[in-house]
């Protein structure tokens, strides 16, 4: 390989991971009004989740006509988000804790699980 091969070749390691950083770094904000679309074995729902997020903190509210009213807290880092709430189904207590991407702006996807009794997808549109 010639030097002016090899100068570019080193100088193309040197800017990638330059560059994946910037676009990892890039302000990721999901506050906002959420649809969720809820695919489980047990059937399927569509949520409303408001999320308000604070820094890689995120507070919000969920409404279903599963689980009803629920306020919740989670987090955020990069493009990873966590929530969980408490509820009752049934009379039987259970936790359902989400966990997902931001794909784009305006969509996530991911998972949820009911104390580990079953779980399912999720993706979700910005309102």
């Amino acid at each position: 390989m010639s030097k002016f091969g090899l100068t570019l070749a080193v100088i193309a390691c040197i800017a990638l991971p330059g560059d994946a950083v910037a676009q990892s770094d890039a302000k990721i904000d999901v506050t906002g009004k959420w649809i969720f679309t809820v695919a489980t074995d047990a059937g399927s729902g569509t949520p409303t989740v408001t999320l308000k997020q604070t820094g890689d903190s995120l507070t919000g509210h969920y409404s279903s006509q599963v689980f009803g009213e629920v306020d919740f807290k989670g987090s955020i880092k990069g493009k990873e988000l966590k929530f969980s709430f408490a509820t009752a189904v049934q009379g039987q207590s259970l936790t359902v804790s989400y966990a997902g991407t931001v794909e784009t702006p305006d969509t996530l996807q991911g998972t949820v699980e009911f104390s580990g009794l079953g779980g399912g997808t999720f993706t979700a549109k910005r309102q």
